[in-house]
């Protein structure tokens, strides 16, 4: 990542103007005072230690780590605002994936499912057919129904940039993807892809999510299958497939189960000091859970996950302390959302079904990774249209800057990250309310075990939460709530 130090023109005069102010140690309340390094050390390191095994979400992992921030904000006067009196919104995630029972032969020899093959999405399929090689996307003479078509894995149509994250991984699902369509169009039985150099790197990833499977929320009408492909697609090691294939049969077995997860949002609440605006919330957001125990990356299985995202749970207990040390007028709400991993569900859910009146959250401060690259840098997404939906919020948030030279490419519609769609503020923007989200940006070990609690940079996750608290309490004390930009629509 290159380091960028442009500012958003419309916004560099409000941020001059309060520079002064804005560098001003402990910036907010005087409950800033609570918000320390040693706390955030302490909590960080147990968090995202290996004994709370990656936290994946809808595990008994992810629950232990719910339980456990719980109870470091009822130890730190934070009221439960979950359900029934409890810190804790739970929600049901359905699960869809391919069973242990599977099996895949290649004339007659058994493959290593999750090894040597990889199933590219649960399907259920009974697959008994010979082979036939096709070059690429192009089917031969006479088409493929009733065969198993093997292609090599070839360059997708628009291949991701070479230095944006998970390349590897990206490059290889986005190739499937498109050699898949071209090839079910001939209804073969099957089709095999198999692996170039740049899928052989990626062949790992692909099977720890693919052997995942796929989690939704469990709502009424909800489909798990919806938008798989009726033919299995295989993609393999090479070597998996030898040169001679006349006379070769593949034969499959492939069944799939559903069944459902709880997983959980833990919700805390500081009342406010001022019973006209009591009942309006300021929401601290951020996500609890990471990837899990998976393959083993220079010996470590465990993806600790400790910028993604234990910075901003901890963090979270820090602006709480301070909350507690000295209320804001508004109260502030606090959700460490579940499952943000699987694809935002705990947020979705939240967003959909939240524990105090909906018209009531004033505003979402969401925070996601925000203890690495160079100290003195920072973005803010939402602060440029069209993913604007506040311009009085990002005044604020600006405001409160302590001095981070703001990143603002990455909030663009053509970055080809598309970050700003990727955590927990973004149900809520959908939903109309304001919301930002506060980052310090990816790294090399995003979605990596070398995402360790070691590599975080604590002054600059100080900073940070101060920046979030500052934020805050300016929301919490503010004479009228911010309002959402009219006509604010996003690209998608």
């Amino acid at each position: 990542m290159k380091p960028i130090t442009l500012l958003v023109p419309a916004l560099a005069l409000a941020l001059g103007a309060c520079a002064t102010a804005a560098s001003a140690p402990g910036g907010g309340g005087s409950g800033a005072a609570a918000i320390t390094a040693d706390d955030l050390r302490r909590d960080l390191f147990f968090l995202s230690s290996d004994s709370m095994r990656g936290r994946l979400g809808a595990t008994e992992d992810e629950l232990r780590a719910s339980v456990w921030l719980a109870e470091q904000a009822r130890r730190i006067g934070m009221e439960p605002a979950g359900d029934d009196g409890t810190y804790f919104q739970f929600f049901p995630l359905r699960r869809f994936r391919l069973s242990g029972e599977s099996t895949v032969s290649l004339g007659g020899r058994p493959l290593r499912l999750w090894r040597d093959v990889i199933v590219m999405g649960p399907v259920d399929a009974r697959v008994d057919a010979p082979l036939m090689v096709a070059d690429g996307t192009l089917i031969p003479a006479g088409g493929a129904a009733g065969r198993v078509v093997v292609a090599a894995l070839r360059q997708p149509p628009n291949p991701p940039p070479a230095d944006v994250s998970l390349r590897e991984y990206r490059y290889t699902a986005s190739a499937v993807a498109a050699q898949r369509n071209v090839l079910s169009a001939a209804t073969p039985a099957a089709i095999v892809l198999v692996a170039d150099s740049v899928g052989l790197m990626a062949f790992d990833n692909m099977v720890k999510f693919q052997r995942q499977g796929r989690y939704l929320l469990d709502t009424a009408g909800v489909n798990p299958r919806a938008g798989v492909s009726p033919i299995p697609v295989f993609l393999v090691r090479p070597g998996v497939i030898p040169a001679a294939t006349e006379g070769l049969r593949l034969t499959a077995d492939l069944r799939t189960e559903s069944f459902v997860y709880p997983s959980v949002n833990v919700v805390a609440r500081v009342p406010g000091s001022d019973p006209s605006v009591r009942g309006e919330h300021v929401v601290f957001s951020g996500h609890q859970d990471h990837d899990g125990v998976h393959h083993p990356v220079n010996g470590d299985s465990i993806w600790n996950g400790a910028d993604d995202n234990a910075t901003v749970s901890v963090a979270l207990l820090a602006i709480g302390r301070a909350f507690v040390r000295q209320p804001g007028r508004r109260s502030a709400l606090f959700v460490w959302h579940g499952a943000e991993e699987r694809g935002l569900l705990g947020s979705n859910w939240y967003a959909r079904t939240p524990t105090v009146p909906r018209q009531s959250l004033v505003a979402v401060l969401n925070g996601d990774m925000i203890g690495r690259n160079h100290p003195d840098s920072a973005a803010l997404l939402g602060m440029i249209p069209p993913h604007r939906n506040s311009t009085a919020l990002v005044e604020m948030a600006m405001a409160a800057n302590p001095g981070f030279a703001i990143d603002s490419t990455w909030d663009a519609p053509s970055h080809p990250e598309g970050w700003y769609f990727r955590s927990d503020h973004l149900p809520y923007a959908r939903a109309g309310i304001p919301a930002i989200f506060f980052t310090t940006l990816l790294h090399p070990d995003y979605h990596t075990p070398e995402d360790e609690p070691e590599r975080i940079d604590i002054t600059k996750l100080e900073r940070m939460t101060r920046w979030m608290y500052a934020t805050g309490w300016a929301v919490a004390n503010a004479p009228q709530r911010p309002t959402v930009d009219p006509g604010f629509r996003l690209e998608r």
